[in-house]
Formats: C-alpha cells, structure tokens, sequence
C-alpha cells in the first residue's frame, strides 16, 4: 500500500513539473532562444529536388556562378564552379547534392558549384530556410546565403549580403550566420556562431533558417533563434541596406581566406546534400 502511496505522489509531482514546464514555455516572449516556428507563415517559393538522380536542379529556379571569378570569387578561393551533373545534380531521392572534387580542371585543382535564383527568384523580408547536411575537412567552405538583387549596380557589399549557413569545414560542429554591408563587410560582419555540442553538422540533417522585417533579422538552427540583429546594431556600425529584394545562393567553395587551403587530411569528393529550400511571408 505504501509503494502504490509513493508510486502515485511520484505521478503528480512529475505531472507537476510538466505542467509548470508548459506553462513557462507557453509564457516565454520571441527573445533570443526560443522558438518561433509557429508564426503564421504562408509559402511563396520552394524547390523540394524531387526528380530523377544525375539530372540538373531545375533550370526555372535556379542558375549558376560559374569559373573561377575574379581573384577567386574575391576570396582567394581555389575551386572552379561548374555546372556538370558530377558538381550539381539530384540524387533521385529528395534531394539536390552539390560536389567538390580534387580534379585538375580548366587550370583549377578543384571543382564544385554555385547555384542562385538570381534573376528567377527575390524577395524582400519573410522566412527563408534550408535542410541542409554539410561536408567537412580543412579548407571546405559550405554556405547557404543571400545577396541584395541590386548587386550589379551598386556593387558589393553596398548591396548587402545575409549568411544563413557559413562554415569552416575543419570546425563542422559550428555554423557562423552574419551580415555583410557597408561598414561591416569581409573580416569585420556583424555575426555570431551557433555550435551542437557532442555532434557535427555532417553527421544528419539540420535547418538553417532567418526571418528578416524591416527592423531586425533574426537566425535560426533548428528553430533556435540564436543570433537577432536589429536595424539599430547595424547602424551603430554602418549602413542598413536590407530594404529590398534579396536572391538565394547554395555553394561549396575549397580554399580561400575565410578556411585555408584543404591539407593532406581533406577527404574528396565532399557533399553538400539540400533536402529542401523553403521561403515564406507572413500570411496578411
């Protein structure tokens, strides 16, 4: 009798503290840290990859950045980005795989791609996301960003650039997500780091997202807002240019001044596999 006594006092007190632990989730404001997922968002542009493996990701949403750039992309960086199914393609299960191989390639040691809506797709404020699981290695450099549609005639980084997803790939367990614009561009961004402890964002899936209005942007893994930038910080530093359309850009560099060259300890080919890119707006 005792037991069964002490059995149910422990049912209430653990129904307690779920109930008090639901209670302070449900009382929480939007600061940094919580979740805010369940804003009423309504889907304005979406690509899921679905399709057949070893063809190209659809030509309506997406184009590319190809060669070498000026002075590697501006970076330093070593890869040459293509548009090759070996570089870019679906793989027949959901997915798109962007791949960065060591091949010597039209004078380059690397090949890889970099594909952008520009020109097909923009948008100015909303949710923008991705399922993304990255590569890793010493000198891999994934990103998932954005840049002003403007930039052709203003120039960068006048036009403003948003990094959703940014990373070393010799430090695979921390995404860096930052802004770039006048005043805070190159080495000096407005950014923070977002780390999983006891896990790597090579090992499975995880979701990148920001949501940007017209006085803050705030940035999400996983639905954890773990960095806001309002207008104010900005402009504490410089220029607030994140008032017009911006356009999406999936790619993996090898090498350049943000993550050194790859070493002898780089495996190739490295994968970037996208389960999905989603945009949204809030619904009226």
């Amino acid at each position: 009798m005792m037991n069964l006594f002490s059995n149910n006092i422990k049912k209430i007190k653990i129904l307690g503290l779920l109930f008090l632990a639901i209670i302070f989730m449900t009382a929480c404001d939007s600061d940094e840290g919580q979740n805010l997922d369940s804003r009423n968002w309504t889907l304005t542009w979406s690509d899921e990859f679905d399709g057949n493996a070893g063809i190209l990701p659809d030509a309506t949403k997406w184009t590319y950045d190809l060669g070498t750039g000026y002075g590697g992309w501006g970076n330093n960086e070593l890869q040459h980005y293509t548009n090759r199914p070996e570089n870019v393609s679906l793989d027949g299960n959901g997915n798109l795989v962007i791949t960065a191989k060591s091949e010597s390639y039209s004078g380059s040691a690397y090949t890889s791609a970099r594909i952008k809506t520009e020109g097909l797709f923009t948008q100015a404020y909303g949710r923008f996301e991705a399922r993304i699981k990255t590569p890793y290695g010493q000198g891999i450099w994934p990103a998932f960003w954005m840049l002003g549609a403007n930039n052709n005639t203003v120039g960068w980084p006048q036009c403003g650039e948003i990094d959703i997803l940014e990373m070393k790939g010799q430090q695979p367990s921390i995404n860096n997500s930052s802004l770039h614009g006048p005043g805070y561009s190159g080495g000096n961004p407005i950014t923070d780091s977002y780390a999983l402890f006891n896990n790597r964002f090579d090992n499975g899936f995880h979701i990148f997202s920001v949501e940007w209005d017209v006085d803050k942007i705030d940035f999400f893994v996983d639905g954890y807002l773990f960095q806001r930038i309002s207008k104010a910080d900005v402009t504490a530093k410089g220029e607030w240019v994140y008032d017009h359309a911006f356009y999406l850009i999936l790619n993996i560099a090898v090498g350049g001044n943000y993550v050194g060259s790859p070493n002898g300890n780089t495996s190739f080919p490295q994968k970037m596999t996208i389960d999905y890119v989603r945009v949204y707006k809030l619904a009226e």
